[in-house]
């Protein structure tokens, strides 16, 4: 693991590219009257919008523009962007690995709304641009390491997690932080046929877990906008986690005062636990997490305790059963 300076440039990174104005007002109300997840932005609204905050617009696809090389990275080869881009899980689109790079050019990401509230004194239903803005884009290579044993390095593009939630200024009660995923079967459209998941995904963190350092919202990978098979326009980071708990797609965010409800733990809770931190020493009922398979490589490698995050989180679990609260 490399730790940099926070505003460390280098040449030889992989390079990522206050008033509400009238359109993206516009934008707001038109997201809210087309998602099947309406109702909950539409009540969200009666929080207000958060002041200061500027117009500029992240792009829709391409480069994602000037970034900074983050404090966290690993020297790891990345993944090929064909393999990170066209073997994925997004069970929204389908649950083969090929089917969610299908929908690549059908599912529009703008206008784009997050609603955040809950257990704070700043809610708010801010778009995308403004959710973003009042923050640095970062470049981070991560390790991602899937449940099903299968693993990548990705540079991401995104920014410090902590840093968005401070924000909206989270009271004493707020002990999780609760994230949902758009709920729209015309553009989701396996959430129309399939029954797999109780719709929509649902994914939570405990708050310290969500102010690491380490945990970020990206909007980008190899230093292009995220496809939506890669969970554009937003989507939660947690290395040192199993892939699931990284949420894709993200309309919500709420401070709650007890554990959320997590999709892959409501659907079998003896196989996905709600920490899911990546752990060699905690068996999957149904197969081994001591090795992965790296893709692109043809030898399968020894699995890392926190997915080689420890020395950034360990300390989140101080006291824990790691063997009972997987």
């Amino acid at each position: 693991m490399i730790i940099r300076p926070p505003n460390a440039i280098s040449g030889s990174d992989i390079p990522g590219s206050e008033i509400t104005s009238e359109a993206l007002y516009l934008e707001r109300r038109k997201f809210m009257q087309r998602s099947a997840g309406w109702a909950l932005a539409a009540g969200a609204t009666s929080f207000g919008l958060l002041p200061g905050m500027a117009n500029a617009e992240l792009p829709v696809r391409g480069d994602i523009g000037k970034t900074v090389t983050g404090p966290f990275g690993t020297s790891e080869k990345p993944t090929s962007y064909k393999s990170a881009t066209h073997y994925n899980n997004f069970y929204e689109f389908g649950v083969d690995k090929a089917e969610p790079a299908t929908y690549e050019d059908d599912f529009e990401t703008r206008p784009w709304v997050v609603a955040v509230g809950g257990e704070c004194d700043k809610p708010g239903v801010l778009s995308l641009d403004e959710l973003m803005n009042p923050h640095t884009l970062e470049d981070r290579v991560y390790r991602l390491r899937c449940v099903e044993t299968w693993s990548m390095v990705i540079p991401w593009v995104g920014v410090p997690l902590g840093d968005v939630l401070k924000r909206f200024q989270p009271n004493s009660k707020a002990k999780y932080v609760a994230f949902r995923t758009l709920l729209d079967p015309e553009r989701m459209p396996n959430q129309r046929v399939s029954r797999v998941l109780d719709w929509p995904y649902r994914e939570g963190l405990r708050i310290d877990e969500a102010m690491n350092p380490l945990a970020i919202l990206a909007v980008g990978m190899y230093g292009k906008v995220l496809l939506p098979q890669n969970g554009a326009p937003i989507r939660l980071v947690v290395p040192w986690k199993y892939g699931f708990k990284s949420i894709k797609s993200i309309v919500s965010i709420d401070f709650v005062e007890k554990m959320p409800e997590t999709s892959w733990n409501m659907m079998a809770s003896d196989e996905y636990g709600f920490y899911a931190n990546v752990n060699p020493t905690v068996e999957h009922p149904r197969w081994s997490q001591k090795r992965e398979r790296r893709i692109g490589e043809w030898f399968k490698r020894e699995t890392l305790m926190f997915n080689g995050y420890g020395d950034q989180v360990a300390g989140l679990y101080k006291g824990m059963n790691l063997q009972k609260n997987f």
